[in-house]
């Protein structure tokens, strides 16, 4: 009797151990997805010191730092859009900031659609989609928006909301035109982003208790205009000391379409000038208030990166930390982004995975399309069948790897390809060419001569639209 004790005892703990080793085999990886809007390539891992961006460039130093990676679109809703359902943008696809997912891709798994899908609790935080309401069966539950939604232009001192009261009119009395840049002295929850900061934080404790895997999406407004940061944020810099653009011209033989009136500034806020250049004491202060606002964002990311460790959470989950697209701070005498150039088509993409590279700098091309395929791989899913991207897993296990030699981004009438030495754009419209333009990054990176029509560039410029054409045929999810 005592025997047959001692053996059922043995078994039980033989089968709880094996029970307890397949939980921790089969535990699935959990990702942090964090979105940051109008976040150009400016921070201490991208060689830039003057941005203080103490986490971007610690989560730099853990993961791996992607310098050449391109939006699909420069301009948020349909950037956004085609990196959630991993598809290229066409003509007619992910056009502009008014693209909704539910009408241009209604029958495609999204990507936190497909982690939910595969068991996975699927939460959005802050500025996921543009617009809050889109594929809103993606998630478990209701998307929060701090402040009723209005993340990205929201006032807090008085001054402020007598400017915002002052530009109402009858005929559009909800119009919220403020001043471009604000600095309350208030707690860094004062303003949306420290209050999805916040949010966030006790997502991640509920995780941590409930043990859940999690698909987890932090979308955070600024630098987004407004530039409204708390007081401390601004005072981290010296407006003297803001740097000026140093080509603040258009590029020579550009062409007409290449340019645009930055509307979004003029348009919207207050004191900006509805034609012309901004002056440079403007151009000073909304430099300061860019600067600011991305500290600011850097300090919110932190808070949840802090508190990811220190819940034991990091190292079963995987960073991927992105910006929609690129910003122009007066280069070419422009302001926003809504153009095809390198600086607004160039944006942030890090990635911190258990297992893969830490601490390494990547140049090899990649495209916000890959995201989708790159995490389903990290946490072995399946991928879906109608991705246009290419997984980045193989970069992150060697970041000497050559991931594309050409990538594309499009924006209305304007196609985009970038190669290892080149950024060449053209214009099309109703099929037929209206212009040009080619930028040699290897002797011109800040891209201040278009060299397009030189005939030592002929060569160049046939090859690019092979590429365009090849890119365009292999599209087939339309």
């Amino acid at each position: 009797m005592k025997r047959l004790i001692a053996y059922c005892l043995i078994s039980l703990l033989f089968i709880s151990s094996v029970n307890a080793n397949k939980n921790i085999t089969s535990k699935k990886v959990n990702v942090l997805f964090i979105a940051v809007d109008d976040l150009r390539l400016q921070a201490g891992i991208y060689g830039q010191s003057q941005m203080l961006t103490p986490t971007l460039d610690k989560l730099g130093r853990e993961g791996v730092v992607f310098s050449k990676a391109y939006c699909s679109v420069p301009v948020c809703g349909a950037s956004r859009a085609s990196l959630l359902t991993g598809l290229r943008p066409t003509p007619n696809r992910f056009v502009n900031y008014f693209t909704k997912k539910d009408t241009d891709a209604p029958n495609v798994a999204s990507l936190p659609m497909w982690f939910k899908q595969n068991g996975y609790t699927s939460l959005s935080r802050g500025k996921i989609y543009h617009h809050s309401t889109d594929d809103i069966n993606a998630w478990s539950e209701k998307p929060y928006l701090p402040q009723k939604g209005i993340g990205w232009q929201s006032y807090v001192t008085k001054e402020s909301k007598k400017i915002v009261e002052s530009n109402r009119t009858s005929s559009k009395p909800n119009q919220i035109i403020g001043p471009a840049y604000e600095a309350a002295d208030v707690a860094d929850n004062g303003y949306p982003d420290g209050m999805v900061a916040d949010k966030v934080i006790k997502d991640l404790n509920a995780f941590s208790d409930s043990g859940e895997p999690f698909f987890l999406a932090v979308g955070f407004w600024k630098p987004h205009l407004p530039f409204n940061a708390p007081k401390k944020y601004w005072d981290m810099y010296k407006e003297e000391d803001m740097p000026l653009a140093d080509n603040p011209f258009m590029p020579k033989n550009a062409p007409a379409e290449a340019s645009h009136e930055w509307n979004e500034l003029r348009g919207m806020y207050d004191g900006i000038p509805k034609k012309g250049a901004v002056s440079d004491e403007l151009a000073q202060k909304l430099t300061h208030g860019y600067y600011a606002c991305v500290s600011y964002t850097d300090a919110q990311v932190g808070k949840v990166l802090k508190e990811l460790e220190r819940l034991g959470l990091a190292e079963n989950t995987v960073v991927v930390l992105w910006g929609d697209h690129g910003w122009h701070l007066g280069e070419h005498g422009l302001w926003c982004k809504h153009c095809s150039f390198d600086r607004v088509l160039n944006a942030p993409l890090i990635i911190r995975a258990p297992g893969k590279a830490s601490g390494a700098k990547t140049e090899t091309l990649v495209e916000f399309i890959d995201i989708y395929p790159t995490l389903c791989d990290l946490t072995g899913l399946k991928q879906p069948s109608h991705l246009d991207g290419k997984s980045l897993v193989p970069v992150l296990k060697n970041p000497e790897t050559i991931h594309k030699k050409a990538v594309f981004s499009r924006y209305h009438n304007a196609e985009s390809v970038i190669t290892k030495d080149f950024l060449y754009t053209t214009w099309i419209k109703d099929g037929k060419y209206i212009s040009q333009m080619l930028y040699d990054h290897k002797n011109d990176p800040a891209e201040n001569i278009n060299v397009a029509e030189k005939p030592d560039y002929k060569q160049v410029v046939e090859e690019m639209n092979r590429l365009l054409v090849e890119k365009n045929k292999s599209i087939i999810n339309e």
